[in-house]
Formats: C-alpha cells, sequence, structure tokens
C-alpha cells in the first residue's frame, strides 16, 4: 500500500500538469508555426507565435484563421490549413483604399506604418494575375466596400506576395481561431502585439 501511495504522489502531479497544459492548449493559448512570407517582414516563415484563444479582435490584429471553406482558388488547401493576416476592417466598417495607398476605414485615415510605403502603394492594389479578384471588394479612389456583419477584411503585410481578403473576400468570425502575439525579444513585436491605429 505504502508503495502505491508513493507511486501516485509523484503520477498524479504530473497527471494533473499534462491535463491543466492541455486545457490551456484547447481553450486559451497554444504555439503556432509561421509558413510562407506573406506577413514578412513582422513575421518571418517558420517562426513559432502565440496564438491566443480569447482575445478580443481589432483592427490590425493578426489573426490566424481556417482558411478551408474560405479560399476558395487555392486547390491545395485540406481541412487543417490555416492562414495568418491582419484585420483590415471588422464587421459593418466602411473601406476605401485609394490609388495612392491611404486607406480610410469609416471615414479615418489609418496609418499602416507597419508596412512600407511601396507596400502600402504598388504591393496592395496591384493584384496577382494568377488569381480573381473578389467581387465584393473594391479598390481604388472613389470606390469602397462594406464588410458584412459576422465577416473580417484580412491583408498579410506583405501585399505583393499574400493571398488574401483582396482575392477570396471576408473571413467569417467562426473561422478565426485567435490573435498572434509574438514574443518580447522580436523586434517587430510592436507591429503584431501592440499596433496603434490612428
Amino acid at each position: 500500500m505504502k508503495t502505491f501511495k508513493s507511486i501516485m504522489s509523484w503520477i498524479m502531479p504530473i497527471v494533473l500538469g499534462l491535463l491543466i497544459a492541455e486545457l490551456v492548449r484547447v481553450f486559451l493559448f497554444t504555439p503556432v508555426k509561421v509558413d510562407g512570407s506573406s506577413m514578412y517582414p513582422n513575421l518571418q516563415s517558420s517562426e513559432y507565435v502565440a496564438l491566443l484563444k480569447q482575445a478580443k479582435i481589432k483592427r490590425d490584429s493578426v489573426v490566424v484563421f481556417h482558411a478551408y471553406g474560405v479560399d476558395h482558388q487555392n486547390l491545395t488547401l485540406d481541412k487543417d490549413t490555416k492562414y495568418v493576416k491582419r484585420v483590415i476592417a471588422l464587421p459593418g466598417d466602411r473601406v476605401e483604399y485609394k490609388n495612392n495607398g491611404d486607406l480610410y476605414v469609416n471615414g479615418k485615415f489609418q496609418s499602416q506604418s507597419y508596412i512600407t510605403k511601396a507596400q502600402q502603394k504598388q504591393g496592395t492594389l496591384e493584384l496577382a494575375s494568377s488569381l480573381n479578384a473578389a467581387p465584393a471588394v473594391h479598390l481604388g479612389t472613389g470606390q469602397s466596400f462594406k464588410v458584412p456583419a459576422g465577416k473580417y477584411f484580412m491583408l498579410g503585410d506583405n501585399r505583393a506576395e499574400s493571398n488574401d481578403s483582396r482575392y477570396y473576400g471576408f473571413v467569417p468570425r467562426g473561422k478565426i481561431l485567435g490573435v498572434v502575439k509574438v514574443a518580447v525579444w522580436n523586434n517587430k513585436r510592436n507591429a503584431i502585439n501592440s499596433f496603434a491605429t490612428n
């Protein structure tokens, strides 16, 4: 009996620790590996980031979402494929992306200082010839569009290379897994963790 109690005294803390770790992973936090260059230079391919599942989604939040069922042009997707993108506009927002690269959401200028002027202009407005533009997204001076209820408009930071809402349209809230955060030693952390809009 003493042997059993002795064994259980060190097994139980391990089991409890594993159970707590799994609950944290499922409901609160999980590591995610970035794959690809669509968020460069603010996130690097193969970089690990933290996914906070209960964090509030705001404009300029970087999020992870299930791409399957959203991106219908990428035929290589499977049910586990996830994309990392930046939220540009929330449900109900009206977006105008001008020819000079200036972004206005609900009539308010958004600085986009997390990317270069070239990415704000050419990178965003010159669409890839290999993908079809989303019919509900209209870019350019004098054009605007409204984000539908329950959906989000998202772009990658590396606009010239990013497959994003310009091509597959709006992302439903139910597809979003959580908000990305990076470690304090990441020199781009302010562009990811605490970017403040104007």
